[in-house]
């Protein structure tokens, strides 16, 4: 946490994990964020993984730090005073569909410099979600080994959270564009976009046009260098990349490679100094070689070996193995121990993950209960007594916490 985005503050209408990540991300800064949603919770209130009691752990995360404000957003008057808060504070997040009743066109014909940062699926407004765009995208064709030709997803939302990361950025962008025109606008982000557009960063469109034809499948291997899981004599499995001519001389020495490198060498008459490309052309022979060295060895002895040559490895963990390793997460400073989280659950949270020099990262703050701050929200921003307040809580229009 740090308060570097104070004073701004972006009314938050989303569910899932693209948009909420925007507005994490800039609550995480100090920015105010308002999340608004149905009373009794939006269609991701109940997202899995769930605790025992039936609380959103998903949910709990991906709005921590953020104020909560719950509307009947299926009757008029919920959206009517949706509408106002959104129109007073300047600045909107969401997912919702382009043409619903949180329109730019309609929000902004009351506040022409309405900034609104829309999450989509499709540039033409059709739906996809991160799991669809990666489909269509092609890197489930990559994922998996030649043996099966099936594609093969990834578990992680890789477009979500890419796409709540550049979200952040485009909105603090067009905050400072306004102060600097007035101007607002309509910020749209469609999953597909920040999907292929991601692809072509890495050269990915450029190189299935130039060589007409799509890589092979490499299983856990990497792409165009030496690197690639293997398996120690107690069983670990660990991954080990040499990415560099730095890092390849280190392995060569780690393993005593240099004799049986410099056989292959002169059987094929090439010359694996200085040359990655030439080493990945040469992939299995070199590889045979290190699961040789591998083998015998124990995951310890490994890396020992490694670590005193500078090779990047790390074995590979479940999930629960990962929560208990001290560098990831009781000994990092970016997690701190909170108890004060709406499911009731204490447990270790994330804060920012950026380190700013000069400054302390706080302690995460926790995601508020449902509705927390309806109150609050609605007497600061749309300047409402305590009477016409109760007036909307009575009527079923807006909502606090039970």
């Amino acid at each position: 946490m740090y308060n570097l985005l104070s004073g701004i503050t972006v009314i938050e209408v989303s569910s899932f994990v693209a948009s909420p990540t925007i507005g994490l991300y800039l609550a995480q800064f100090g920015a105010e964020v308002i999340r608004v949603d149905q009373i009794g919770g939006g269609q991701d209130f109940k997202r899995w993984p769930l605790t025992p009691e039936g609380h959103s752990l998903s949910w709990e995360n991906l709005n921590r730090a953020k104020k909560s404000v719950a509307l009947d957003l299926a009757r008029p008057e919920g959206r009517a005073v949706l509408t106002q808060l959104i129109q007073r504070v300047g600045t909107l997040v969401t997912n919702l569909p382009v043409g619903g009743f949180l329109a730019h066109e309609k929000l902004a014909a009351d506040r022409p410099d309405l900034i609104t940062v829309r999450v989509m699926g499709w540039p033409d407004g059709a739906i996809a979600l991160d799991y669809t765009a990666n489909a269509v995208v092609g890197y489930p064709a990559l994922t998996g080994t030649l043996a099966d030709p099936s594609p093969v997803n990834h578990v992680l939302p890789a477009w979500d959270l890419l796409t709540g990361a550049y979200g952040a950025f485009a909105l603090v962008s067009a905050l400072r564009r306004r102060d600097e025109t007035g101007l607002g606008g309509e910020v749209r982000l469609p999953l597909t976009d920040i999907a292929m557009g991601s692809a072509a960063n890495l050269g990915r469109v450029a190189e299935v046009l130039q060589s007409g034809e799509d890589r092979e499948r490499l299983g856990n291997g990497v792409y165009g260098t030496i690197g690639r899981d293997f398996v120690t004599a107690d069983g670990a499995r660990v991954m080990i990349v040499a990415i560099n001519e730095r890092q390849w001389q280190g392995l060569v020495r780690a393993l005593d490679l240099a004799s049986g490198l410099a056989a292959l060498e002169a059987r094929h008459g090439v010359s694996f100094t200085g040359d990655d490309g030439v080493r990945y052309r040469y992939r299995d022979a070199i590889y045979a070689l290190l699961e040789a060295a591998i083998a015998p060895l124990s995951h310890a002895a490994l890396a020992e070996k490694l670590d005193a040559n500078g090779v990047t490895h790390g074995p590979y963990k479940t999930m629960p193995e990962a929560v208990q390793d001290p560098r990831l997460v009781s000994e990092n400073p970016m997690f701190a121990h909170t108890a004060d989280n709406p499911s009731g659950f204490a447990y270790p949270a994330a804060g920012a993950f950026a380190t700013m020099p000069g400054l302390e990262r706080r302690t995460p703050a926790p995601a508020p209960v449902l509705g927390a701050d309806t109150r609050d929200v609605l007497a600061r921003h749309l300047s409402l007594d305590p009477q016409a307040i109760d007036r909307l809580l009575e009527a079923g229009i807006a909502g606090t916490p039970a």
